[in-house]
């Protein structure tokens, strides 16, 4: 086997950072070093080889360090909940928490470099899973107050819209009074026609509670469905 070939077998592993090392030839002194108990000479095929293998070992290195600090910086956006079911070793949890608490920027940087450490003794895999899961999480919450916003919005402005939630949301009728319903719309259409002209449309109690009635509504009904999903036979 190739002498390469050979010391390819062992790179990344026992492969020394090339160092400078003389040996006297047929034609003088050499310059050059060992890896595994082979005599590289500067200059050669075999040290440029070498060379570059260790400079891209240390690029490889470096990046997966900077992945790692940046998911130990995702750590922050967890809740203590969430952290806690990652049984994450103590000094990891310690310094997120400790992270959270720092406002100083130069602090807030020397600590981030401290997670990154830490996070190479712990298993990446499922902080990446639980991170996705709270962004998930976040972008489905905020779809829920869009679509209500949307038929809060839609109530006050249409009387078509009425009988358009009644008809979608009438298994879901217990969980509102319809009469009350009815009512908030009235105040709240009343309410932008007693603004003043110029001034931005004015929004009072009821339009601030037809929103958390719409999304009080929704979230039932998406609960309800989450739950018949999960009974489901495989």
């Amino acid at each position: 086997m190739p002498i390469s070939d050979d010391l390819s077998a062992g790179r990344g592993k026992v492969m020394p950072e090339p160092g400078a090392a003389v040996t006297k030839g047929k034609r003088g002194m050499k310059k050059g070093y060992y890896v595994r108990g082979v005599f590289v000479a500067e200059g050669s095929e075999l040290d440029l080889e070498l060379k570059s293998e260790f400079a891209s070992s240390r690029t490889v290195a470096k990046e997966e360090s900077t992945e790692l600090q940046k998911l130990g910086e995702q750590l922050l956006t967890l809740s203590a909940a969430a952290i806690e079911k990652l049984d994450l070793p103590e000094k990891l949890v310690d310094a997120v928490a400790e992270a959270k608490r720092i406002t100083n920027f130069e602090g807030k940087r020397r600590q981030m470099q401290y997670i990154g450490k830490l996070m190479r003794r712990v298993e990446p895999e499922p902080i990446r899973a639980a991170v996705e899961a709270a962004k998930s999480g976040s972008a489905q919450d905020t779809l829920a107050l869009h679509r209500a916003e949307l038929w809060r919005d839609d109530l006050i402005a249409n009387d078509e819209a009425l009988p358009r939630w009644i008809a979608q949301h009438s298994a879901d009728s217990g969980a509102y009074d319809l009469q009350q319903l009815r009512a908030l719309i009235r105040q709240a259409r009343k309410d932008l026609k007693d603004g003043k002209p110029g001034e931005a449309p004015r929004q009072g109690r009821a339009y601030r509670e037809i929103f958390q009635l719409v999304r009080a509504v929704l979230r039932e009904a998406s609960d309800v469905a989450a739950d018949a999903q999960d009974t489901e036979p495989d």
